[in-house]
């Protein structure tokens, strides 16, 4: 918006210029001159001067009132000891100089020395008491010309703050796409991609919202009906050890409500507006292999994980508990389809922190990678059995974005798949 403000005042300086040079030109070329041009009053006093030493100085005052009288210019001869002025004056008066009187009733009379004792005085005519019409025409075409200009330059302002103003109504009415057509050259377009961005923030919120809840719903709803049936079983066992195999089902589905409701307040908080990270500078190089060995302990024995940090990591910029989170999402996500291994490295690569993690699993489609990261979004049928409930990814996608990074799967060296998460070093 300063740039677009600062061509503004650039533009209607150069026009400035370039009319007031104009109508400078169109005036020496058609204009009227001053009448008390200093040039003209020396003419004509060179001129008296030469008629005065003619004749006796007591006609002097006939001559200029003849002259005057002939030529309709007021002029009047006084003697110097009854000029009285500014020092300024006299002293031009002193120099030789034409010299400026400004009379009591307002007028204005030039004064020019005719001998040490005498000085002419002629009648100036101000230059606005008689502007032409050529005068006034060039003065309104000087303005019409700056409102021309700016207003060449407000009107497609004009017409994207008004396509702004209908798309922010029917964004009121819950429609929540923006389609205005605001080039990105004009002033506002700064301003219609941030409304557009939180457009797109706002309309995923929905739809992660109503996803959330109708996934909630259902994920919900299994272990409840055998909660239902568990206890039905419990109130009608003959024994006291199938009561117990009853109770003990039950509490296996309590634990996994229980799972569910803490992933999705995890994810919820992520998807919140007014999130903050606690940012911290943290040891890499200690803290990966330490996530690393903790899961290596709680999934399959015959899973092969190894930790590959450089030296220089000891001092990365992230919120540690929400990093904490992602890396371990990752491994339990790799440890579930790997075959035998999985690998973790970090890098620090053009400015960029990057965490990778690869598994020898039977890796994920291409079509399908993007969708790995939506919420409550499981790939079954590409990576086995159900399993989680689908918020792992996601948490670790929106994780990255806090971070002002991006996360991406691709094809892992291993055979498998490979998450790459990606976030400035200063964070």
């Amino acid at each position: 918006m300063v740039r677009h403000f600062l061509g503004l005042y650039v533009l209607i300086v150069a026009t400035l210029a370039a009319v007031s040079w104009g109508q400078d030109r169109l005036l020496q070329a058609y204009g009227n001159h001053d009448s008390s041009d200093e040039r003209s009053v020396a003419v004509a006093a060179f001129s008296l001067q030469n008629q005065l030493r003619q004749v006796p100085l007591d006609q002097w005052k006939r001559v200029i009132a003849d002259t005057a009288a002939k030529s309709g210019v007021d002029m009047e001869i006084f003697a110097r000891s009854d000029i009285a002025g500014k020092k300024d004056m006299l002293d031009d008066l002193k120099r030789g100089r034409i010299a400026y009187l400004q009379a009591g009733d307002g007028e204005s009379w030039a004064l020019e020395g005719l001998n040490e004792d005498y000085v002419l005085a002629i009648k100036a005519v101000e230059p606005d008491a008689h502007r032409g019409l050529l005068e006034w025409g060039l003065t309104l075409l000087f303005y019409a010309a700056i409102a021309l200009v700016i207003m060449i330059w407000i009107w497609p302002l004009r017409r994207d703050l008004r396509a702004l103003e209908n798309e922010a109504a029917r964004f009121g009415n819950r429609n929540w796409r923006f389609d205005a057509d605001i080039k990105p050259r004009s002033p506002i377009y700064p301003l219609a991609e941030t409304f557009r961005k939180m457009a797109a923030r706002i309309d995923g919120l929905i739809a992660s919202h109503k996803d959330m809840s109708n996934a909630v719903s259902h994920e919900i709803k299994t272990p409840l009906a055998r909660m239902q049936f568990e206890i039905e079983l419990a109130q009608h066992a003959p024994s006291a050890p199938e009561m117990k195999k009853s109770l003990a089902n039950i509490k296996t589905d309590i634990a996994a409500i229980n799972d569910l409701v803490t992933a999705t307040l995890d994810y919820a908080i992520l998807e919140r507006a007014d999130m903050s990270l606690n940012m911290g500078t943290h040891d890499f190089t200690t803290l990966i292999p330490a996530i690393t060995e903790y899961v290596k302990h709680d999934v399959r024995s015959d899973i092969q994980m190894s930790a590959d940090v450089p030296a220089g990591a000891d001092r990365v910029n992230c919120d540690v508990h929400l990093l904490e989170s992602v890396l371990k999402n990752l491994l339990y996500n790799a440890s579930r389809y790997a075959k035998r291994e999985v690998r973790v490295s970090f890098r620090l690569q053009g400015g960029k922190n990057q965490l990778i993690v690869d598994d020898d699993g039977p890796g994920i489609p291409e079509p399908d990678r993007m969708r790995a990261f939506e919420s409550f979004v499981q790939l079954d049928h590409t990576r086995g059995k159900k399993a989680g409930f689908g918020l792992g990814l996601a948490i670790v996608k929106r994780t990255i974005e806090w971070h002002g990074g991006e996360v991406a799967i691709s094809q892992s060296p291993l055979g498998g798949a490979r998450f790459c998460a990606t976030w400035p070093i200063k964070a």
